[in-house]
């Protein structure tokens, strides 16, 4: 909640990506609020009133995969209105001239989305959905301790760059 709080102000990527993760160790708890409670927000060294807070917030978050049935997979609905937001701004960027720095970077992460897109076997929609699954496979590999080959690295390298700079205009029109 503190962190997802804090990258939802300063890149909103990152943000995505934090939450996925959240929805994630809800699964993996069994959306058992005791079980979050014991092994995550018991972990953080805040005042009672803070891990209170933490507690309502991830019950609110249990309420909201059960209400929108993505129990074993999928994505809170309000996610995906910000990933809706980050294609169309995507697609605004790509169709402005004046955006070459975006479209240079956009077109050096094609062979990569269009790679990614392929193994994704039409379970991804646009660009921005297809490269933060991108990011958060590699995100996952990391955290299991797994090796990412140079090819890959380079591929996320470019989608990274591209969002990064996607994030800077959202954050932009967002302020």
């Amino acid at each position: 909640m503190i962190i997802a709080r804090e990258k939802k102000k300063t890149n909103i990527i990152e943000y995505i990506l934090y939450m996925w993760q959240i929805e994630d160790m809800i699964r993996a708890n069994e959306f058992d609020l005791d079980k979050i409670n014991k092994n995550i927000i018991q972990n953080f060294d805040q005042p009672e009133e803070v891990k209170e807070e933490m507690y309502e917030w991830y019950k609110d978050l249990i309420q909201r995969m059960e209400n929108e049935q993505i129990k074993e997979k999928g994505h809170l609905n309000f996610l995906n209105e910000i990933i809706q937001q980050l294609d169309s701004l995507h697609d605004e960027l790509t169709q402005n001239p004046k955006e070459l720095e975006y479209i240079e970077a956009y077109n050096a992460a094609k062979p990569a989305l269009k790679d990614l897109k392929q193994k994704a076997k039409g379970t991804v929609a646009g660009d921005v959905e297809t490269s933060i699954q991108g990011l958060y496979g590699i995100l996952l590999l990391k955290l299991q301790n797994k090796s990412i080959n140079s090819a890959t690295q380079d591929a996320l390298a470019s989608i990274s760059h591209l969002m990064a700079l996607l994030n800077d205009k959202y954050m932009e029109r967002m302020q």
